[in-house]
C-alpha cells in the first residue's frame, strides 16, 4: 500500500486539484482502453492464419481508424482546455499573500494587513522535534483560512524559484523583476507541504513551503497575536 501511494497524487486540498485528479483518471482510462485494444489486435496477429493476397484497400477500416483517434483526442482536449482556463482564473480574493524567493528561503507579506511579514527558513535536522518532517518543516508557517479565496503573488529577489504546493495544484515561477499571480481556495484544514520546484542553486532542495490551513476565527486570532 505504501508503494502504491507513492505512485499516485497527493490528496487534494482545493477544488482545482480535485479537477486535476479527475482529469488524470479520465485520461488514464482512455489510455488503458487504447493499450488493451491495440495489444489485443497485435496479439491476434500472431495466432491466426488469415491471409488475402488480393486485398488492395479497405476504405471502411481506414475511415474508422482515422475518425476514432480524432474523437478520442476531442474527449481529452475539451476537459483539458476547460481546466487550463480555470487554473488561470483570478476570482475576487479575500486575502492577498505575497511570496518572495531568496537564496535559499522564502519571505511572505500579507498585503491586506500592516506589518504582517516574516521569513520562512527550513528547520535544520539537528533542531527537529519528533513531530517535524525532515527537509519539509519550516520555522514560520504560512497561516491561511480555509474556504476563503486567496490571491498569491510570487516574485524572486535573485534567481528563478518556483512556488509549489502539490495538494493545491499550484506551481508558479518566481521570477526576478516580475510579479506572477495565481488564485486558490483551500477546502479543508490541515498542514500542506511543498518545495521549490526550480533548480535555483546549491541549496535548492532546502527551501520548503508549509501552509497551515485554519478556520477564519483562528486566523483572526493569529493575526491579533502576530501584531
Amino acid at each position: 500500500m505504501a508503494t502504491w501511494n507513492t505512485l499516485t497524487t497527493q490528496d487534494s486540498a482545493s477544488p482545482l486539484m480535485e479537477q486535476l485528479i479527475y482529469f488524470h483518471d479520465h485520461t488514464l482510462m482512455i489510455l488503458v482502453a487504447i493499450t488493451v485494444l491495440v495489444g489485443y489486435m497485435m496479439a491476434s496477429l500472431f495466432f491466426n492464419n488469415y491471409s488475402n493476397r488480393f486485398l488492395l484497400e479497405g476504405q471502411t477500416v481506414e475511415i474508422i481508424w482515422t475518425i476514432l483517434p480524432a474523437i478520442t483526442l476531442i474527449f481529452i482536449a475539451l476537459p483539458s482546455l476547460h481546466l487550463l482556463y480555470l487554473l488561470d482564473e483570478i476570482n475576487n480574493p479575500s486575502i492577498s499573500l505575497k511570496s518572495i524567493g531568496h537564496q535559499w528561503y522564502w519571505s511572505y507579506e500579507y498585503s491586506d494587513f500592516k506589518n504582517v511579514e516574516f521569513d520562512s527558513y527550513m528547520i535544520p535536522s539537528n533542531e527537529l522535534k519528533n513531530f517535524n518532517f525532515r527537509l519539509l518543516d519550516v520555522d514560520n508557517r504560512i497561516a491561511l483560512p480555509y474556504n476563503s479565496q486567496v490571491r498569491m503573488m510570487i516574485t524572486a529577489e535573485d534567481v528563478l524559484h518556483s512556488w509549489t504546493i502539490p495538494s493545491l495544484g499550484v506551481k508558479i515561477d518566481a521570477t526576478p523583476g516580475r510579479l506572477n499571480q495565481t488564485s486558490f481556495m483551500i477546502n479543508r484544514s490541515g498542514i500542506l507541504y511543498g518545495q521549490c520546484s526550480e533548480i535555483c542553486g546549491a541549496n535548492h532542495s532546502f527551501m520548503p513551503i508549509v501552509i497551515e490551513s485554519i478556520s477564519t476565527n483562528s486566523f483572526i486570532k493569529w493575526l491579533t497575536n502576530y501584531s
